[in-house]
Protein backbone atom coordinates (compact mmCIF):
# COMPACT_ATOMS: atom_id res chain seq x y z
CA UNK A 1 0.00 0.00 0.00
CA UNK A 2 3.53 2.07 0.47
CA UNK A 3 3.65 2.00 -2.95
CA UNK A 4 0.45 3.19 -4.00
CA UNK A 5 0.84 5.88 -1.91
CA UNK A 6 4.11 6.91 -3.06
CA UNK A 7 3.11 6.79 -7.11
CA UNK A 8 0.07 8.27 -6.59
CA UNK A 9 2.39 11.25 -4.84
CA UNK A 10 4.84 10.93 -7.38
CA UNK A 11 2.46 11.54 -10.14
CA UNK A 12 0.58 14.34 -8.52
CA UNK A 13 3.95 16.03 -8.19
CA UNK A 14 5.16 15.67 -12.23
CA UNK A 15 1.55 16.84 -13.26
CA UNK A 16 1.65 19.96 -12.15
CA UNK A 17 3.39 21.06 -14.54
CA UNK A 18 1.12 20.36 -17.13
CA UNK A 19 -1.38 23.03 -15.94
CA UNK A 20 1.54 25.91 -15.86
CA UNK A 21 1.45 25.90 -19.59
CA UNK A 22 0.68 29.07 -20.93
CA UNK A 23 -2.62 29.15 -23.14
CA UNK A 24 -1.37 31.16 -26.88
CA UNK A 25 -3.44 34.77 -27.35
CA UNK A 26 -6.17 35.18 -29.99
CA UNK A 27 -3.95 37.22 -31.95
CA UNK A 28 -1.34 34.52 -31.75
CA UNK A 29 -3.46 31.66 -32.75
CA UNK A 30 -4.39 34.11 -35.80
CA UNK A 31 -0.97 34.92 -37.14
CA UNK A 32 -0.20 31.08 -36.71
CA UNK A 33 -3.45 30.13 -38.69
CA UNK A 34 -2.89 33.00 -41.16
CA UNK A 35 0.89 32.08 -41.97
CA UNK A 36 -0.15 28.28 -42.49
CA UNK A 37 -2.25 29.36 -45.51
CA UNK A 38 -1.24 29.39 -49.06
CA UNK A 39 -2.87 32.95 -50.07
CA UNK A 40 -1.41 32.25 -53.82
CA UNK A 41 -3.84 29.49 -54.51
CA UNK A 42 -7.46 29.44 -54.14
CA UNK A 43 -9.53 26.41 -52.78
CA UNK A 44 -12.28 26.56 -55.48
CA UNK A 45 -12.07 28.22 -58.92
CA UNK A 46 -14.56 30.40 -60.49
CA UNK A 47 -16.76 28.20 -62.43
CA UNK A 48 -20.03 28.73 -64.48
CA UNK A 49 -23.46 26.49 -63.23
CA UNK A 50 -22.73 23.65 -65.90
CA UNK A 51 -19.05 23.09 -64.70
CA UNK A 52 -20.49 22.77 -60.76
CA UNK A 53 -21.69 19.15 -62.03
CA UNK A 54 -18.20 17.82 -62.59
CA UNK A 55 -16.94 15.79 -59.04
CA UNK A 56 -12.85 16.76 -59.27
CA UNK A 57 -11.29 20.14 -58.90
CA UNK A 58 -9.22 20.19 -61.81
CA UNK A 59 -11.93 19.06 -64.10
CA UNK A 60 -14.26 21.70 -63.02
CA UNK A 61 -11.46 24.35 -63.56
CA UNK A 62 -10.57 23.04 -67.00
CA UNK A 63 -14.20 23.16 -67.60
CA UNK A 64 -14.43 26.59 -66.82
CA UNK A 65 -11.20 27.69 -68.50
CA UNK A 66 -12.36 25.82 -71.71
CA UNK A 67 -16.30 27.36 -71.74
CA UNK A 68 -14.88 31.17 -71.09
CA UNK A 69 -12.26 30.78 -74.03
CA UNK A 70 -15.39 29.61 -76.61
CA UNK A 71 -17.57 32.45 -75.48
CA UNK A 72 -15.12 35.36 -75.42
CA UNK A 73 -13.86 33.77 -79.44
CA UNK A 74 -17.81 33.12 -79.94
CA UNK A 75 -18.48 37.01 -78.93
CA UNK A 76 -15.43 38.13 -80.75
CA UNK A 77 -16.21 36.42 -84.02
CA UNK A 78 -19.36 38.41 -85.12
CA UNK A 79 -16.72 41.29 -85.17
CA UNK A 80 -13.86 42.82 -87.18
CA UNK A 81 -11.34 42.53 -85.66
CA UNK A 82 -9.86 39.79 -87.39
CA UNK A 83 -10.64 42.02 -90.87
CA UNK A 84 -9.37 45.22 -89.12
CA UNK A 85 -5.80 43.63 -87.86
CA UNK A 86 -5.21 40.08 -89.96
CA UNK A 87 -1.77 40.38 -88.23
CA UNK A 88 -3.27 39.53 -84.88
CA UNK A 89 -3.85 35.65 -84.45
CA UNK A 90 -4.12 35.79 -80.60
CA UNK A 91 -5.13 38.23 -77.90
CA UNK A 92 -4.14 37.73 -74.16
CA UNK A 93 -7.14 38.68 -72.01
CA UNK A 94 -6.46 39.37 -68.36
CA UNK A 95 -9.76 38.54 -66.61
CA UNK A 96 -11.11 39.18 -63.04
CA UNK A 97 -13.36 37.38 -61.35
CA UNK A 98 -15.11 39.19 -58.63
CA UNK A 99 -15.85 37.88 -55.41
CA UNK A 100 -19.84 39.70 -56.01
CA UNK A 101 -19.77 37.54 -59.52
CA UNK A 102 -18.94 40.48 -62.00
CA UNK A 103 -16.26 39.76 -64.40
CA UNK A 104 -13.65 42.35 -66.45
CA UNK A 105 -11.82 41.78 -69.03
CA UNK A 106 -8.69 43.60 -69.73
CA UNK A 107 -6.51 42.69 -73.68
CA UNK A 108 -2.54 42.74 -72.51
CA UNK A 109 -0.68 43.91 -75.03
CA UNK A 110 3.15 43.37 -75.27
CA UNK A 111 5.12 46.98 -74.39
CA UNK A 112 6.07 47.44 -78.06
CA UNK A 113 3.13 46.79 -79.77
CA UNK A 114 2.92 49.81 -82.20
CA UNK A 115 1.59 47.55 -84.92
CA UNK A 116 -2.28 47.92 -84.27
CA UNK A 117 -4.15 50.68 -82.47
CA UNK A 118 -4.31 49.05 -78.84
CA UNK A 119 -7.25 51.61 -77.73
CA UNK A 120 -9.72 50.58 -80.38
CA UNK A 121 -8.80 46.97 -79.84
CA UNK A 122 -9.60 47.60 -76.28
CA UNK A 123 -12.97 49.45 -77.14
CA UNK A 124 -13.73 46.53 -78.89
CA UNK A 125 -13.15 44.12 -76.70
CA UNK A 126 -14.83 46.06 -73.81
CA UNK A 127 -18.62 46.42 -76.15
CA UNK A 128 -18.24 42.93 -77.38
CA UNK A 129 -17.45 40.99 -73.57
CA UNK A 130 -20.70 41.64 -71.68
CA UNK A 131 -23.74 39.27 -71.04
CA UNK A 132 -21.96 36.53 -70.08
CA UNK A 133 -23.47 33.76 -68.20
CA UNK A 134 -23.33 33.79 -64.31
CA UNK A 135 -20.42 32.87 -63.06
CA UNK A 136 -19.45 31.27 -59.20
CA UNK A 137 -16.58 33.15 -57.77
CA UNK A 138 -13.19 31.53 -56.31
CA UNK A 139 -12.93 30.34 -52.89
CA UNK A 140 -10.67 30.55 -49.71
CA UNK A 141 -11.67 29.00 -46.64
CA UNK A 142 -15.08 28.98 -47.46
CA UNK A 143 -15.18 32.52 -48.68
CA UNK A 144 -15.63 34.70 -52.50
CA UNK A 145 -12.60 35.85 -53.63
CA UNK A 146 -11.13 38.27 -56.50
CA UNK A 147 -9.31 36.29 -58.71
CA UNK A 148 -7.24 37.59 -62.05
CA UNK A 149 -5.44 35.28 -64.75
CA UNK A 150 -4.60 35.65 -68.36
CA UNK A 151 -6.43 33.51 -71.08
CA UNK A 152 -5.02 33.56 -74.39
CA UNK A 153 -7.72 33.97 -76.87
CA UNK A 154 -7.22 32.75 -80.38
CA UNK A 155 -8.86 35.20 -83.02
CA UNK A 156 -10.11 33.11 -86.02
CA UNK A 157 -9.33 34.46 -89.23
CA UNK A 158 -12.12 32.82 -91.60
Amino acid sequence: MKHYYFFLLFAIFNSCQYFEKQVPSEKELLQKELKAINWKEVDEYPSFVDCDKLDEKVQRQQCFFDSLTQLIQEKLEIDTLSALYPELDTIEVKVTVFPNSKMQFEPQFPKDSVAYDTIKIDSILHARLVNFPKVNPALKQGIPVKTQFILPVIIKVE
